[in-house]
């Protein structure tokens, strides 16, 4: 299973647009919107989905799915499960710099 995020992800990481992914992985590209465009885990086609995934598996990208280790080692990115945590305190406004001030112009 590949979600939107992954795609767009791995896309980014491979520095290509959305039509160079297409070409890869063999796909259209209005099949490529269609699934960055997706909410969670992409549904389609399950030729297309292998396509994809293979193309971008040739290309170097490992998809890690949930609570997976990463077997190959190497660089990689990984969006962590969001746990309610205590408000971090904003830091203060910076103080603005004083203004250096000029006598009054006198008066002729």
């Amino acid at each position: 299973m590949i979600t939107a995020a992954q795609l767009r992800a791995a896309r980014a990481l491979l520095g290509l647009d959305q039509r160079a992914l297409a070409a890869l992985s063999g796909l259209s590209l209005p099949t490529i919107q269609r699934m960055e465009a997706s909410d969670g885990v992409i549904r389609g086609n399950v030729d297309s989905l292998m396509k994809l995934v293979g193309g971008l598996e040739a290309a170097g990208i490992e998809l890690i799915g949930e609570a997976a280790v990463s077997e190959a080692g190497g660089r990689g990115v990984r969006l962590r499960v969001q746990v309610p945590s205590s408000p971090v305190p904003s830091s203060p406004a910076p103080t603005p710099a004083p203004v250096a001030s000029r006598p009054p112009a006198e008066e002729e």
